[in-house]
């Protein structure tokens, strides 16, 4: 299974095309708006959530509400796009119409794709650059995972999110997974704790107030995963790999582990190994899950725990030096309308992301053409862990 997602910040539309989804999967477009709505949320978003209403419209590889086998065309409608038109459109304008509607970009922000990108790309208008390089492309993504959640489903797989610290503000490292999804989005923080969600609000807003930003830590958690997705066999096949490189490919997102991650260096082997025991009507499982549910690039069954880490959002209010591209002179960076903390949606994405990778390592494994064929496999790899 894979995706191409197109489209520009301020453009007219993102869009998307996922290949692989398994046919006669029954789609609902209001479950995947749902998903859309969750990633607009969360304390600390900036203006521009404020005027998108993001919806999918779904223009291919569904009919009647099951998906064919053949591509899903998903398009997200930019309703910012009407103040950009002219700026943002495809044909030509002059360089006097650009320069009265100042919206050329010179001098870039640090922390962010501008200056790098300009180079590589042979760009002087640095827009060319964050107009794609813009978290706004994450809300196709979000789209694809969305798409990957209702096959998980289908599967008796569950995932959800969770945030765990926003600007050093932390909530436990772990929970169990009924007071997980017992306490999923009860505030706006999506902290499970709810005796901290109005300290990480005020952080937010003491960020805001400097113009600055704040980052933090989210959670990801795959229950009822099927043993032995992924590989021993191939550094490219390794389950945690691959999770691993879709999270980090999240705008923003600088670090992940799973299970105890980098505590485990703390640790010795002893207090980190997971002890394995057997009965019949669970099979193999384990004691504890300090690994994540891992163990040689492979799921064991037991819940997948993926932690990433997102830095500061690096457009801010009260900008740092940075030097303009055309004269070479310092100035202070440039300033695009921005969040002043992202966190809480940024849990959202990350989930969708960890769904698309986990989806795509299902079918991998059980390679199916229709989600019948899918369901069979599943069951079979499950009641191996009971036999074997």
């Amino acid at each position: 299974m894979r995706y191409l997602t197109s489209g520009e910040s301020h453009g007219p539309q993102l869009t998307v095309i996922v290949e692989g989804i398994p046919a006669n999967l029954e789609i609902k477009v209001e479950d995947i708006n749902k998903e859309m709505f969750k990633r607009q949320g969360g304390y600390g978003r900036g203006r521009r959530m404020q005027i998108e209403k993001d919806t999918v419209e779904i223009v291919s590889g569904v009919r009647n509400g099951y998906t064919l086998g053949s591509p899903i065309t998903m398009v997200v409608t930019n309703d910012d796009f009407t103040h950009w038109r002219k700026i943002m459109g495809a044909a030509p304008i002059s360089d006097e119409e650009r320069e009265n509607m100042k919206r050329t970009i010179t001098k870039p922000r640090p922390g962010h794709a501008d200056l790098v990108g300009g180079m590589k790309y042979n760009h002087r208008d640095l827009r060319n650059v964050l107009e794609r390089s813009s978290a706004r492309e994450t809300a196709a993504r979000v789209a694809v995972g969305a798409l990957c959640k209702v096959l998980l489903e289908q599967l008796d797989i569950e995932i959800y999110s969770r945030v765990v610290e926003i600007g050093g503000i932390k909530d436990k490292d772990f929970y169990d997974s009924e007071t997980f999804k017992a306490n999923l989005d009860r505030n706006d923080v999506r902290v499970i704790d709810d005796g901290i969600a109005q300290a990480m609000r005020d952080k937010i807003d003491e960020a805001k107030n400097d113009g600055d930003s704040i980052g933090g830590v989210v959670q990801v958690v795959v229950e009822n995963m099927p043993v032995g997705v992924g590989s021993y066999v191939h550094y490219d096949r390794k389950l945690d790999g691959r999770i691993a490189q879709g999270v980090v490919s999240i705008n923003a997102f600088k670090g992940v582990s799973f299970g105890e991650g980098f505590k485990a260096a703390e640790k010795p082997g002893s207090e980190i190994q997971d002890e394995i025991l057997y009965n019949t009507e669970l099979g193999y499982y384990r004691g504890s899950n300090h690994l994540g549910g891992l163990e040689g690039g492979m799921s064991n069954g037991m819940p997948i725990i993926v932690n990433g880490v997102m830095k500061p959002i690096p457009t801010l209010y009260k900008p740092l030096n940075s030097v303009d591209i055309n004269t070479k002179e310092d100035f202070k960076a440039t300033i695009e309308r921005s969040d002043s903390c992202a966190v809480p949606a940024a849990s959202i994405v990350c989930e969708h992301v960890v769904a698309f990778e986990i989806a795509k390592a299902l079918l991998e494994e059980f390679q199916s053409n229709h989600i019948e064929q899918l369901k069979q496999q599943i069951i079979e790899r499950r009641q191996l862990n009971i036999e074997f």
